[in-house]
């Protein structure tokens, strides 16, 4: 079952208050990004964010579980109703994530 626009946009507004988020479609789900920077994803209506210590330490009892099929597993977010703690845990994601690497320009 592919995810509801309805949903994403419920979810990007739950994790707002952490930065700019905005979305992505990618194979029939979406990717999700705070400043830019890739973040998660929104599969079958619900959330997974990229592991990191940092949102270990936020949300210890957080289950775990891959997003799709050969993918790494990610953080299952099952408490979005909280927008406080979904603001503090997708800011220490973003704070400890890698910046993406400068696309390289097309015949070049």
């Amino acid at each position: 079952m592919a995810s509801t626009l309805d949903y994403v946009d419920y979810i990007c507004d739950q994790i707002g208050g952490a930065g700019e988020i905005s979305y992505k479609k990618m194979f029939g789900e979406y990717g999700v990004y705070c400043d830019g920077k890739f973040i998660g994803v929104i599969c079958d209506n619900q959330l997974y964010i990229k592991k990191t210590k940092a949102g270990a330490l936020l949300y210890p009892d957080c289950e775990e579980a891959p997003p799709y099929e050969g993918a790494k597993p990610h953080f299952l977010i099952d408490k979005v109703d909280d927008y406080d703690l979904m603001s503090r845990f997708i800011a220490a994601t973003y704070n400890e994530l890698p910046m993406p690497k400068p696309k390289k320009k097309k015949g070049v």
